[in-house]
């Protein structure tokens, strides 16, 4: 049986945050929020699934770059290897200073920063536009003469280490805050303290904050998030609203000089009035929401079924034919916008469930394929259609009752 191993790093990272979660609890420190950790969740499980569709790409452009345009021929071997580790953390740190630095990187990458909380879930905060601009930066890598087999192995590395950092529950350790990055200085990194601006960036090796001019050391308590908080957990605005600030800015823009200026200029020069505007234009934000029991259990059951299902598409992603599996992947994604909007209170999910369960639908009905099967699945669907309004009733007040 062929299966896709790296499934299994989904349980992994879900035990580690239950983990961290059960310790807080235990030390009375409340370092969690339902909402926050949610929101957190919904962005990792789509750039999960959309890496299954995009990860074998980036190998191949890889590849391709090593066959074509290697300017040296590098083997493997315990000195190359380390040159590697180096060459991917140096090559890290300036795709991510780059990222704070740069209006379209930040754009990208904004998602990662948009929490209130600092936990393992805000690790998750990855998503694949984000993951797309890192593959950018280590394209070098193939050209430089590193085979892609090498550079995957170091990247999934890299993919696991920072993970770790995203914790408040473990203090400073001692001479390796000299060496390597730190949960310390990961939390300085996420804070939005003036101080702590633009600090940090690396991933594994502290040494190039050092070199460049970017390190600090945590002294005063960190306050997480943006330095204006997002105030949303709509998967849609999380992703979306600071590209649509830029397209407004460049709109604005009176020439050509300075649309060009807006994208990859300063996000310290960024006009915050923008956000303001299309928030009332298109967030319509609900203020000082009370979840109801129904509600919390709703939104812990759907996410636990999606990071369920999440986790079999990826474990038995060669035996799922390539409809199917886009089929899959829509549902994951439709079901994480589905739980941001029950944070939100937004009264038009049940559309979009109705959209899941005619997937779901389509899914089951290409994957058994009988007659008796076919019938079942036609009279339900009929049935959803003559009920929908009612149905539609009776979800709303189950899942908003106070």
């Amino acid at each position: 049986m062929k299966l896709e191993y790296i499934a299994l790093a989904i349980p992994f990272f879900v035990f580690f945050m239950l983990l961290e979660y059960y310790i807080s609890q235990k030390r009375n420190k409340k370092i969690h929020q339902f909402n926050e950790s949610i929101a957190n969740i919904n962005v990792g499980i789509v750039e999960r699934i959309t890496d299954l569709l995009t990860t074998g790409s980036f190998f191949f452009a890889f590849t391709w770059l090593h066959q074509n345009w290697a300017i040296f021929t590098i083997e493997s071997n315990w000195l190359t290897w380390i040159l590697l580790f180096l060459a991917t953390d140096l090559v890290w740190y300036w795709y991510h200073r780059f990222g704070h630095e740069i209006n379209l990187f930040w754009a990208a990458h904004i998602v990662h920063h948009q929490s209130d909380d600092f936990n393992y879930t805000a690790a998750a905060r990855i998503t694949v536009i984000q993951a797309f601009a890192r593959g950018l930066f280590w394209s070098i890598l193939p050209i430089i003469g590193f085979p892609a087999e090498m550079i995957t192995v170091l990247l999934l590395i890299h993919g696991t280490y920072p993970f770790f950092t995203h914790t408040q529950l473990v203090g400073k350790l001692g001479w390796l805050e000299y060496i390597i990055v730190t949960p310390s200085h990961h939390r300085v990194h996420h804070s939005s303290n003036p101080e702590y601006l633009d600090k940090n960036y690396g991933d594994m090796l502290i040494i190039w904050d050092k070199i460049f001019g970017t390190f600090a050391e945590e002294k005063a308590e960190p306050k997480y998030g943006l330095t204006k908080s997002l105030g949303s957990h709509s998967f849609l605005w999380q992703n979306f609203h600071y590209f649509l600030e830029l397209m407004v800015a460049v709109r604005l823009a009176p020439t050509f000089k300075q649309k060009i200026k807006v994208i990859l200029g300063s996000p310290n020069n960024h006009d915050p009035r923008i956000r303001t505007l299309l928030e009332r234009k298109l967030s319509q934000k609900v203020t000082h929401i009370q979840y109801s029991k129904q509600l919390i259990r709703a939104i812990k059951v759907k996410t636990l079924t999606t990071i369920g299902v999440l986790f079999i598409t990826i474990l038995f992603s060669h035996y799922i034919s390539k409809p199917n599996l886009w089929l899959l992947t829509a549902f994951i994604i439709f079901s994480v916008i589905i739980t941001g909007a029950m944070l939100e209170q937004k009264r038009w999910i049940f559309h979009l469930e109705f959209v899941r369960f005619s997937i779901l639908c389509f899914i089951f009905n290409e994957t058994i394929t009988t007659l008796y099967t076919t019938t079942l699945i036609v009279i339900v669907y009929t049935m959803v259609l003559l009920f929908y309004n009612s149905i539609n009733s009776k979800y709303q007040k189950v899942i908003f009752a106070n």
